[in-house]
């Protein structure tokens, strides 16, 4: 029951960010797929987090004032942990297995995307490849907030 909330409120939130950038008067407007063909890791951030964490990663999407707590800046990961990309945890907080869990990960607030992107494809070879190519986009993130920060 709690996997079938959690996809409803993704749908809720991408349907959202979606709808506030779709000018067609509505009797035109086409439904976004649940699930993108693509597997670049660019366009699953663009479509499933860019509407709460921003299109650069440092918070403040379309649906982002809507929220009860502002999303984090993404691109600060690394500097937040010694500047290591802290990969098992950004793994583990998509996946809803982070410990602790985090307040606002898992609810309306923010989905816990591993469990629907299961709900919405049963490939789970696809779903791993998802998520991993998901964190290597964060990752590269870091790296280019990182290095603007690196002694010269």
């Amino acid at each position: 029951m709690t996997r079938y909330r959690d996809l409803a409120a993704a749908i809720t939130l991408c349907g959202t960010a979606w709808a506030g950038t779709v000018a067609a008067p509505l009797e035109r407007q086409v439904r976004p797929p649940l699930v993108i063909h693509s597997m670049y890791g660019g366009d699953l951030y663009k479509f499933y987090c860019a509407s709460c964490h921003g299109y650069d990663g440092r918070g403040g999407g379309p649906v982002a004032s809507k929220l009860k707590s502002e999303p984090p800046d993404l691109t600060r990961l690394a500097l937040g942990n010694g500047g290591v990309f802290p990969r098992a945890r950004v793994e583990a907080i998509i996946e809803g297995r982070s410990d602790p869990p985090l307040p606002v990960h898992g609810t309306r607030e923010m989905p816990v995307w591993g469990p629907i992107f299961r709900g919405l494809d049963t490939n789970d070879a696809a779903n791993r490849t998802r998520i991993g190519n998901l964190i290597e986009y964060l990752q590269s993130l870091q790296l280019k907030h990182t290095n603007a920060y690196a002694p010269h």
